[in-house]
């Protein structure tokens, strides 16, 4: 397999301090009015049509940076797609230990992600180019599936709407379990055409890298498919407040922390993260 130029045309890169822009300072008050303030719009009667599956890629392990392997550049899918509780069954990782499996099955990732990254340094980086398997477009004036809108515990579902309800058909239910934390593959996968500093750190300051599902109902996927959000138990639990939570030198009060560790479905490296915000004493 071939892999093609992935259009990423620098245009007058100059040298640069690799640090978030406009980031909000961190602290307990930022952290509960942006949860509030985001997910409104998909605080509604479940089930919600929230978005149009614009997109499905799946990638081939092939020779990649630093003589390894990687199926991190994914093409889109033209035909539906069967999905397991591994993933899309034509999707490879090569790297098992830190990629793939039931716990990071399909990978999602919005699109606001390249528009921050262009405008941040100045870049051409196309759709697609960071792994994800799922694409989608807003739909009824909702927000876009982004960091600041989705929530641990969401569940979505990529077809129909008439069989929502029941235990047949062939669409597929996607659990979010976890964020996905950016590697150096990422630096690699745009270092290859500019010579932008350590990009992955600059996401995962932002905490922008998407977010992994598990699969709750097998089933075939493909593009054009509506996407609705059936399932939301943790309405405070969105993406934006456990990176900012995770990644904050603050300490919290135990209510503010525990909520989060009674999350079942939160992977447990998140939550031993969280344990640490805990103040003591």
């Amino acid at each position: 397999m071939n892999l093609e130029p992935m259009n990423l045309e620098p245009m007058n890169v100059q040298p640069m301090n690799v640090q978030p822009m406009n980031v909000q300072p961190i602290n307990s008050k930022t952290i509960a009015s942006s949860s509030q303030k985001n997910t409104a719009d998909f605080n509604q009667t479940l089930p919600l049509h929230i978005a149009t599956l614009t997109c499905v890629r799946a990638g081939k392990a092939m020779p990649f940076t630093r003589e390894e392997m990687s199926a991190i550049d994914k093409a889109p899918i033209n035909a539906p797609v069967a999905v397991d509780f591994m993933g899309l069954t034509t999707d490879e990782q090569a790297d098992r230990r830190h990629h793939g499996g039931p716990l990071k099955a399909v990978h999602q990732l919005a699109t606001a992600t390249y528009d921050k990254i262009n405008a941040e340094f100045s870049l051409k980086v196309r759709v697609g180019t960071l792994g994800e398997n799922l694409t989608t477009e807003a739909v009824n004036g909702l927000l876009e599936m982004t960091e600041a809108t989705v929530c641990i515990g969401d569940v979505f579902q990529y077809g129909q709407d008439e069989i929502i309800d029941g235990n047949g058909g062939d669409s597929v239910q996607l659990r979010i379990v976890q964020p996905r934390r950016p590697c150096y593959k990422i630096n690699d996968q745009i270092g290859q055409f500019t010579k932008v500093p350590n990009i992955a750190s600059w996401v995962s300051k932002q905490g922008i890298a998407g977010w992994y599902f598990q699969v709750v109902r097998d089933g075939t996927i493909s593009a054009n498919l509506p996407v609705y959000l059936i399932e939301r138990p943790y309405p405070f639990a969105t993406l934006e407040k456990l990176w900012q939570l995770s990644h904050s030198k603050e300490k919290f009060d135990a209510k503010v922390i525990e909520p989060w560790l009674a999350i079942e479905c939160l992977e447990e490296s998140w939550k031993k993260v969280l344990a640490k915000k805990i103040k003591q004493g």
